[in-house]
């Protein structure tokens, strides 16, 4: 009789641990985190560089979405006139992304978007650019190791331009497009604490003549303990059309620490 009981409990005590090894915690809608590097300079350059972001993702049901905000910020110490040093802003840039899917398809691999993106730079041959689109897209790829995202969509897009007249004075002009906007990112964990993303942007002005832009970055975050990461970005940001003086292509660099949360 003992004996039945012993083995009546042992069997309950699995079916319990079974049970429970198969009930897995709830996934958080919700995740974010934030980012940011600096660089001091001091002796004969004395500079201050920031670079700041903030990265938002929710995923519920059949919607996905996601907010990207980035911030670049530089500071030099410059000699006026008089031979005073002053604290003078260099470059100022900051930039927001967000995108909505909602998943389509009983495969649940296509899904349709909308996207807004705008882009302000205190010291580039463009002010501000700002575009919308909307469209179709799909996950072409997804396994335990990575993923490969991919949409394409139309929509509009307005720069304003920083120019300068005859006299040296500077002014603004507003031109817009209609554009064909498409997306790739392509993630894959090469470990547990190491991941590598790559992201590309297209927005193609339909009309010849007109401003195409071309964004691309790669980064590779490696994880130092749970909640902290240390990222390696590369940055690239092309204009087919540009005033003169300015550059078509402009990069960026970057090493931050991440704190998801």
């Amino acid at each position: 009789m003992n004996n039945k009981l012993v083995i009546l409990a042992l069997c309950g005590s699995l079916s319990l641990n079974t049970f429970a090894e198969e009930v897995e915690a709830p996934k958080d809608p919700l995740s974010m985190s934030a980012e940011l590097g600096a660089l001091f300079k001091t002796g004969d350059n004395k500079s201050t560089d920031i670079k700041a972001g903030f990265d938002l993702d929710h995923e519920l049901g059949l919607w996905r979405s996601t907010v990207r905000f980035d911030l670049l910020a530089s500071k030099a110490e410059i000699e006026d006139e008089e031979g005073v040093e002053r604290s003078q802003t260099t470059d100022q840039q900051w930039k927001i992304v967000g995108q909505t899917n909602y998943t389509i398809g009983t495969k649940k691999t296509n899904y349709v978007y909308g996207n807004v993106s705008h882009d302000d730079n205190r010291f580039g041959g463009f002010e501000t650019q700002s575009s919308i689109s909307a469209g179709w897209g799909r996950r072409w790829f997804e396994s335990k190791t990575g993923t490969f995202d991919a949409d394409i969509g139309p929509g509009y897009k307005k720069d304003v331009v920083r120019l300068e007249d005859e006299n040296g004075n500077e002014y603004n002009e507003n031109k817009s497009a209609f554009i064909i906007q498409a997306q790739a990112l392509y993630t894959h964990n090469l470990n547990e604490h190491v991941k590598f993303k790559q992201l590309f942007v297209a927005k193609y002005a339909t009309k010849s003549g007109e401003n195409s832009n071309y964004q691309a970055e790669s980064s590779i975050i490696t994880k130092l303990i749970s909640t902290l990461q240390l990222k390696v970005s590369f940055k690239i940001d092309y204009n087919t059309d540009v005033e003169e003086g300015k550059e078509n292509t402009n990069t960026q660099t970057a090493l931050t620490l991440v704190y998801s949360f």
